[in-house]
Parts: structure tokens; C-alpha cells; sequence
């Protein structure tokens, strides 16, 4: 039974119709979107970033901020800038899944090189993985509360684990229990999955909204809130402002940078413009609702409870802290699907999109498989992302999440900057869309690899690794490059766009301009490879690489 099972043809996927699988490089969750699914309005992304707004991590980010010594109005700001910053990000690549219908790992093909754009996608899935286990964690903590003001009994559940675990057994029972709650969300198409962000974005704001008040009342604002103060100063204090600065940016550069993978199911490009509007307002509101009841907290409890869980934990009414948990667990979910295994699935397609091998007893015809889709790359996610990661160990206190938020950023900053770069300045819009999906095509540059890439990953992830190091073991002496560690996402992006704009200009990969944009309804890529394109052909020699098709 066991031989059958590990057979490579007992999991291999039907195969379905695609625009360019033919090659082996596409499969269906990977070909453009087709114009029937392109569904997403203007009030679908609102609904959608109204629920993600509504998550516990950024009600920590807000409250953590307080437990490292910034008074609420230094938080806020740092929040109110860290969000307006990423939410132009987020606009300007979410115009190109908008405008070209691809996802994020065929995209990066253009800027990063057909094999080096691998890199990127590795890096996401991983930082994905790290997400779901996170969110999952805090998910735990929900269903804890919910069976605790049910059965009270399961806080004086006998702890069999070493204080050294960072979680207790009982809490180890709630993670499993939440684990399996939300693996049958995964199932969900991106299509369905705008209803839930609907009923998440009505529900979860609400309780928010009622904590706040709960907050206000117990403690006057007068007399919490709005009397804090900053407990560092001088240097100190700017450095934590920069560094929760870099921890907001951090918080969703991961989807800035993935944005495509939801922006290229939109109706048109106008309909996700609204996003620069909306996520300022979105998290400083979510924020605020965290800063302010953690302020109250303070007051309460003497204690920083930044994390929104261990605030309902002190609660006495059983039946408001079951409902501000299930809330809680109903915005983990929304979240973590739709902003971690969601977009981990999708990059997991593009890993192996389709494998072909050569049947012998059939007279060496070739065949193409597909192993992972979406569904099965989010199963992996699950698995990995939600055990091997052993997120409790993140989450054991404030700085480590802060730290844990700051690294994220040194690979996202530059991925964002050369995504913008390429498309925006370099390109100007104008990309060949079948041309990604082929591996000796235009986008190959230097064996796959576009130098100029390399050397802008280089410049911006060599100076900030050491200060990653000294985040994870503070025994490491790395002297000030802490400091570049502190704005590692705002270096990045700068240094990146710079650098890879500057070898652009100056060293051209002519193979990769075209006088027009490209669509995938436009040509098929055997059309471009016999140079049979809407567009003047040339030789195909560029600086780096000789290449099929037409070059401007």
C-alpha cells in the first residue's frame, strides 16, 4: 500500500487547460487570469483591507510599541508613517497584477531574471510559512480564552512541558484545536474568499470598537491615555521610533511585494487605486483601538498587555471575553489565509509548475504533471509553517516580535524597490507578458540571472545581515551596524531602486524592451518565439544575452 502511495503518478493533478503550459512552465493557477475571473471591485478591496486591518498582530505591533518605552502619540505616528509609506508601495505594484492579470512569481521574472526571480519566491514562502504559524499562534490563544469561559477548568490543566518550550500543555492543546478549525478555509477559492473578508470586515470592528469604549470608560482618557509619556529619551528614543518605524513597514512589506497575486483579479486597474486611501485609515484606526485599551491595561493591571489575549485573559465576564475571542479568531482566520497560505500556494506553483518525464515503455513520449496547486501549497504551508516554525518562541515577548517584524524587511525592502524600479522607470510599463513564462526567452538575461538584481540584493542585504544576527543572539557583537538593522526596509528599497536604476541606465538589457505592452491575450509565446509579434523584430542581441523576439 505504502509503495502505491509514494508512487510520483498516485499524486499527480489532472491536467487542465492552460494558456502556457505546453512548455512545462505554466500551469492553470499560474496563467494569466482569465477576463470571467477578474471580479475584484473598488469595494472588494475595501472590504478586504477593512478585515486585514482588523488582525492581532497589528493591534501588538500598536501595543508592543508601548512596552518598549513610546508614549501613544509616538506610536501612532510611527504607525500613521509606516503605513502611508507602504500603502503607495502596495498601489504602485498592485497596479502591475491589475494591469498584466499575472501573479507575483511570474512577474518578478522581468526584473529579477527567469531563474533568479526563484530567490524571491523562496523568500515568500518562507516568510508566509513564518506568518501562518504566527497568526496561528495568536489564533490559539482564542480558542483558549473561548473554552476558558466555558470550561474555567483548563487554566489549572496540569502543564507536562519545561518553561524552556515557551507554551504550556493546555496551550498546545488550543493551537492543535485551532489548527484544525481553519484547515477547511483553506479550500476556499480566492473568489469565495471576498465573503469572508466581508463578514470579518462587519463583526471584527465592532468588538474593536466596544473594547475601546470599554477602555475609555474604566479608564478616562484623561487620565490614562492622553496623560502618557515616552519612558526612553535622547538618542535612545529616536532609535526606537526608527526601528518601530522599520517594524510597521515590516508588517505587511511581505504583501506589498505579493500584491499582484490578488491585484490581477481585479475588474481594472482603477479598482484597487483606492488602496492608498484605505490602509492609512484602516491600521492607524486598528491601532489606535490598540494602543488604547493596552493603555488601559496599564492603568488596570500594571501591566503592558500588548497582546490582546492576555488582556481578555483578566476579564471576569465569561460571556464578553467567549465573544471578544471568538472575534479575535475570526480575524486570525480571515487573515491568515487569505494573506499567508493563500499567496504561499500560489508560490509554491510556481516552484514546480509542471514536471516532465519520459515514459519509456511508451517509446519516450513526454508528458507534463502538476504536483503542487494552490490547495496542496497551502496544505504544505500548514504543516511546515504552522509546526516546524514553532511560533510561540517569536511571540515569547514584546522586543522579539518587534525583531522578528524588523527582519522580514531586509529582503522585502529590496524586492519591493526593483519591482517598482524595473516596471515604473526602467520599463515604463511596457513588458512582454508571454515572454515570462519562457525560460529562453527575453527575460533570461545571463543564465537566467539579471546581474543588475544581484548587485542591488548585495549592496542592501550585505550590510544589514549583521544586525539579523545580532536580533536573534544579542551576544553578537556587530558595533553600529545595529543601526542599519533599525531602518533596514527603508535602506533597502532606497539603496535597491538606486542601484538597480543607476546599472539599468547605464548598462541596458536591451533584449528586454518592446516598444508596446504585451498581453497575454495579445500573442501566444510561440508567436513571439517566431518573431511573428504586433512589433518590429530585430536580431534579438541585447547586452546580455541573445534572445528570440522582438527588441526595441
Amino acid at each position: 500500500m505504502f509503495q502505491v502511495l509514494l508512487r510520483p503518478s498516485r499524486w499527480a493533478i489532472e491536467p487542465e487547460k492552460t494558456t502556457f503550459g505546453e512548455n512545462g512552465w505554466s500551469n492553470k493557477d499560474m496563467d494569466p487570469v482569465p477576463p470571467h475571473l477578474r471580479t475584484w471591485t473598488t469595494w472588494s478591496y475595501i472590504a478586504y483591507w477593512l478585515s486585514d486591518a482588523a488582525n492581532i498582530p497589528a493591534w501588538e505591533l500598536a501595543g508592543s510599541m508601548l512596552a518598549v518605552g513610546l508614549s501613544w502619540r509616538q506610536a501612532l505616528s510611527c504607525i500613521a508613517a509606516g503605513y502611508c509609506i507602504i500603502s503607495v508601495v502596495m498601489v504602485l505594484n498592485g497596479t502591475i497584477g491589475a494591469r498584466l492579470h499575472v501573479a507575483f512569481p511570474v512577474l518578478n521574472r522581468s526584473s529579477f531574471g527567469f531563474w533568479f526571480s526563484y530567490f524571491t519566491v523562496v523568500s515568500r514562502i518562507i516568510l508566509a510559512m513564518f506568518w501562518f504559524g504566527i497568526q496561528s499562534y495568536n489564533g490559539s490563544q482564542c480558542v483558549y480564552q473561548m473554552i476558558k469561559a466555558i470550561w474555567p477548568s483548563i487554566a489549572g490543566m496540569q502543564n507536562h512541558l519545561p518553561p524552556s518550550a515557551s507554551i504550556t500543555s493546555s496551550g498546545l492543546l488550543c493551537y492543535f484545536i485551532y489548527w484544525l478549525i481553519q484547515f477547511p478555509f483553506m479550500l476556499l477559492s480566492p473568489q469565495k474568499l471576498r465573503w469572508l473578508f466581508f463578514v470579518k470586515s462587519v463583526i471584527v470592528p465592532i468588538t474593536w470598537l466596544a473594547m475601546v469604549i470599554w477602555a475609555f470608560i474604566r479608564v478616562p482618557p484623561s487620565n490614562g491615555l492622553f496623560s502618557g509619556h515616552a519612558t526612553i529619551t535622547g538618542t535612545q528614543l529616536s532609535w526606537s521610533w526608527l526601528s518601530a518605524l522599520n517594524s510597521a513597514l515590516g508588517a505587511y512589506a511581505s504583501l506589498s511585494v505579493n500584491i499582484p497575486d490578488f491585484t490581477r483579479y481585479a475588474k481594472n486597474e482603477k479598482a484597487q487605486f483606492v488602496q492608498p486611501l484605505i490602509i492609512p485609515i484602516a491600521f492607524i484606526l486598528s491601532s489606535f483601538a490598540g494602543i488604547a485599551v493596552t493603555n488601559a491595561g496599564i492603568q488596570l493591571y500594571g501591566e503592558v498587555l500588548w497582546d490582546p489575549l492576555l488582556l481578555i485573559d483578566k476579564w471576569d465576564n465569561r460571556a464578553v471575553a467567549f465573544f471578544a475571542a471568538l472575534s479575535f479568531s475570526l480575524a486570525t482566520i480571515g487573515t491568515n489565509i487569505s494573506a499567508n497560505t493563500f499567496c504561499a500556494g500560489i508560490d509554491m506553483t510556481a516552484l514546480f509548475p509542471m514536471v516532465t518525464f519520459t515514459n519509456a515503455p511508451f517509446q519516450g513520449c513526454s508528458q507534463n504533471k502538476q504536483y503542487i496547486n494552490i490547495r496542496r501549497g497551502q496544505i504544505i504551508c500548514a504543516v511546515i509553517g504552522g509546526w516546524a516554525f514553532v511560533p510561540w518562541k517569536i511571540l515569547a515577548n514584546a522586543q522579539g516580535f518587534l525583531n522578528f517584524m524588523s527582519g522580514c524587511t531586509i529582503f522585502l525592502g529590496p524586492f519591493a524597490g526593483i519591482m517598482v524600479t524595473d516596471f515604473w522607470l526602467v520599463h515604463r510599463g511596457k513588458v512582454d507578458v508571454p515572454a515570462m513564462y519562457d525560460p529562453n526567452g527575453r527575460y533570461r538575461y545571463i543564465g537566467g540571472f539579471n546581474w543588475r538584481a544581484v548587485l542591488a540584493m548585495l549592496v542592501t542585504v550585505g550590510p544589514t545581515f549583521p544586525g539579523l544576527i545580532n536580533s536573534v543572539s544579542p551576544a553578537v557583537n556587530v558595533g553600529y551596524t545595529i543601526r542599519l538593522f533599525d531602518i533596514a526596509w527603508m535602506y533597502g528599497f532606497v539603496v535597491a531602486s538606486t542601484v538597480y536604476y543607476v546599472t539599468s541606465v547605464l548598462f541596458p538589457a536591451r533584449e528586454t524592451f518592446v516598444r508596446n505592452l504585451i498581453l497575454a491575450d495579445d500573442t501566444t509565446l510561440d508567436h513571439v518565439r517566431d518573431g511573428n509579434s504586433p512589433i518590429d523584430t530585430s536580431d534579438g542581441k541585447g547586452d546580455d544575452a541573445k534572445v528570440h523576439g522582438e527588441a526595441l
